[in-house]
């Protein structure tokens, strides 16, 4: 039976063999497969071979008996004899000077061990020479440790590439090594004996490092690459700051505990509580998050994102709608935005006369962005160059392209605005995503460029796609539509020919002249309005209209308004005179239809506006109201499509109508909403005025070319 207290020598003896037989067997592979010409072979078999015989001492007389440390220096100076090799064998013969000294100092120091062994016992006792020896001891292996470290990282810091697949997995071992050596002196040395532990594994850990040296001395060694995810690596990192944040808070109470008394137990206590008060804020932070994984993606890889990761993500995010319902374009914004760890993001799309118009937010409910947020020369320019502008470079005047002075002035005065991306389909502009800026702010470089480029045309494809089964099914809709009012107009026009045969009948053969009277009357009337409603549905969708005349907007806006007393307040705000050319009875319908939907999305008591202004060559009559609202989704893609609508058993052609009516005349009809706040249609048509003086202009110029 093994008692408790013999386990630790147990495992300590089974670390030693264990360290023993690795090192053998890794001396035995560098002899037979390792690579002939390395210059470093011959001193990893003779570090090896000596870690190999330290191990066995170890294990048979104790780690620290005489011939143990002895051996011990052995293997360290072969491992100094090993460095060296690797500094001549990179071709730095000139260079070598500086670090001579530093070797021979090295080797200098590490052969005073076995005099300092001569002084006094290993381990700390109540002999005070022993003890000095003890510490010099630990001081000396310190600092042969710290010496080594110093100039394997001058090593690889400037070794040629030609070099770094032998310094890989030699560099890795040797520093293991001398870390390992330097650590566990330093823990010695402070406490005073040395750690029975970590002394008992050290054979055991020095096999390991035996191990790498003859992987890495294999002809395929070099080019085995261990290369950890993003993922693994931020975790270590993590694990690693919260194992030195520990370390910190149990040395500085430590320290604190020389003091002595009452006093030294209050500071410890008051130690902890700010240490965790803290960490409690610390850790949580985002920001902090966020600084942590840029400045180890700065030093640890060498592209600042992991694309596999980042495509994977992007996919995911495209290709699944959350349980929150959210659009594609939502969705589309934060794919990007993932990309760059930016916390919200805006999509603009280009309307008729390529502006661009918000269309989707993402966690950006508070910018305020206008109904035309940018003009189309900024829409031309993002097309013409696929450009991925950087806001803070436009800010400081850097002008690639002549963007600085499109960028609209609401753009410019958000901070948090970041970057404008394009997305490019085929040449051709589908939108464009303005990206927040991210938690821990940073400068774009070539790699966010190229990376956000390529992105933005995958989305634009997705949007396009979408646009066109949008378009596929709108088309099948009014495929749909136009069979049943085929059926409709056969129908009345069936019964207008009946009407007013019966009318013609009257007036033969009715005997009653005031009854003939009234019936013809209503018989006319009646066959006017079908005849009328005919020819609505006859000209629906073919983008006609009857002449065009002049209308004077004021009277028709208080036609409009008379219309509606007897249901909901409707008010002119403005009664400028404006004479525009069109339809009178299309605008009217137009207006019916508009004032109809701001009715529904409003309070009873809450009135309906009609403001009617002149603006250059156009006139321009909008209807007001503060009802519920459109968000910029619905805007963008539900209000002028044929029977979607957001009123409950509305048929969804009021608006679409009311916008091909306007069309028709030679119009533009514009709308900006907020959800909660209101909506605000704008019908723009030409005036009378300009309309007249230029069928005059092009008659003159047809009569000149006649007579020349």
């Amino acid at each position: 039976m093994i008692w408790p207290g013999a386990v630790l020598p147990l495992a300590g003896l089974m670390a030693w063999l264990a360290g023993a037989l690795l090192s053998a067997g890794a001396m035995l592979w560098i002899w037979r497969h390792g690579e002939r010409g390395r210059p470093d072979r011959i001193g990893l078999m003779t570090a090896s071979a000596a870690s190999a015989v330290w191990c066995a001492l170890g294990a048979s007389l104790g780690s620290e008996h005489g011939a143990t440390v002895i051996a011990a220096v052995a293997r360290n100076l072969a491992l100094l004899a090993t460095i060296f090799s690797l500094f001549a064998a990179d071709g730095r013969s000139n260079s070598l000077k500086p670090v001579r000294p530093v070797l021979v100092a090295l080797v200098l120091v590490q052969l005073l061990q076995p005099v300092v062994l001569l002084v006094g016992s290993p381990a700390g006792t109540a002999n005070h020479g022993d003890l000095a020896a003890f510490e010099a001891r630990a001081l000396i292996d310190m600092l042969v440790a710290i010496g080594a470290l110093m100039l394997l990282h001058n090593l690889y810091a400037g070794a040629a590439s030609s070099l770094r697949p032998v310094l890989r997995w030699t560099g890795m071992a040797l520093t293991g090594i001398f870390a390992y050596d330097l650590n566990l002196h330093t823990l010695a040395y402070l406490g005073g004996a040395m750690p029975r532990a970590l002394a008992d594994l050290r054979g055991l850990f020095a096999g390991a490092m035996a191990v790498l040296f003859a992987l890495g001395m294999n002809a395929a060694g070099p080019r085995v690459q261990f290369s950890p995810s993003r993922a693994v690596t931020f975790r270590t990192l993590s694990l690693l700051l919260i194992g030195g944040y520990l370390a910190g808070m149990a040395l500085v109470t430590k320290s604190l505990a020389l003091i002595g008394g009452d006093v030294a137990r209050a500071s410890q206590a008051v130690f902890v509580v700010a240490a965790v008060i803290v960490a409690g804020l610390a850790l949580p932070s985002p920001r902090l998050r966020a600084w942590l994984r840029v400045t180890a993606t700065k030093h640890l890889f060498q592209h600042r994102y992991d694309y596999r990761q980042e495509w994977l993500r992007f996919t995911r995010t495209i290709g699944h709608s959350t349980t929150g319902g959210a659009s594609l374009e939502e969705r589309v914004v934060k794919a990007l935005a993932d990309i760059t760890e930016s916390p919200a993001g805006l999509l603009l799309t280009p309307n008729e006369q390529a502006q661009l118009e918000l269309t989707a937010r993402w966690n950006w409910p508070t910018i305020a962005v206008p109904a035309v947020a940018f003009e189309f020369a900024l829409s031309g320019l993002l097309e013409q160059h696929n450009l991925v502008l950087a806001l803070d470079e436009a800010r400081a005047g850097i002008d690639h392209h002549g963007e600085a002075g499109c960028v609209p002035g609401w753009l410019m005065e958000a901070d948090d605005a970041w970057a404008l991306v394009p997305l490019i389909h085929f040449d051709r502009l589908v939108g464009v995503i303005v990206l927040a800026r991210p938690r821990n702010p940073r400068q774009l470089d070539w790699e966010d460029f190229d990376l956000l480029r390529v992105a933005g045309h995958q989305l634009a494809s997705y949007l396009a796609e979408q646009a066109g089964q949008q378009a596929l099914m709108d088309a099948s809709r009014f495929d749909e539509f136009n069979r049943r009012m085929a059926f409709v107009m056969h129908d009345i026009k069936n019964l207008v020919s009946q009407l007013s045969l019966l009318a013609a009948n009257a007036e033969k053969h009715a005997d009653n002249p005031a009854f003939r009277a009234d019936m013809l009357v209503t018989l006319r009337n009646s066959a006017d309005k079908l005849s009328a409603l005919l020819a609505r549905l006859g000209r629906y969708g073919s983008g006609q209209v009857a002449a065009l005349g002049e209308i004077e907007l004021v009277e028709l806006g208080r036609t409009i308004a008379t219309r509606f007393a007897g249901v909901h307040p409707v008010m002119l705000t403005r009664e400028v005179p404006v004479r525009i050319m069109g339809n009178r009875e299309a605008l009217e319908q137009a207006l019916i239809h508009l004032v109809q939907n701001a009715i529904d999305a409003s309070d009873p008591a809450s009135p309906v506006f009609l403001d009617i202004s002149a603006d250059g060559l156009s006139g321009s009559i909008e209807v007001v109201d503060s009802g519920k609202g459109m968000s910029p989704e619905f805007v963008r893609t539900g209000l002028y499509k044929p029977f979607v609508s957001s009123k409950a058993g509305g048929f969804g052609i009021g608006a679409f109508e009311a916008r091909e009516l306007v069309r028709a005349m030679g119009g533009r009809i514009t709308v900006e909403s907020r959800e909660g706040l209101g909506t605000r249609f704008a019908i723009a048509l030409p005036l009378a005025e300009a309309v007249r003086l230029l069928g005059a202009g092009e008659a003159n110029f047809s009569a000149s070319q006649e007579v020349a």
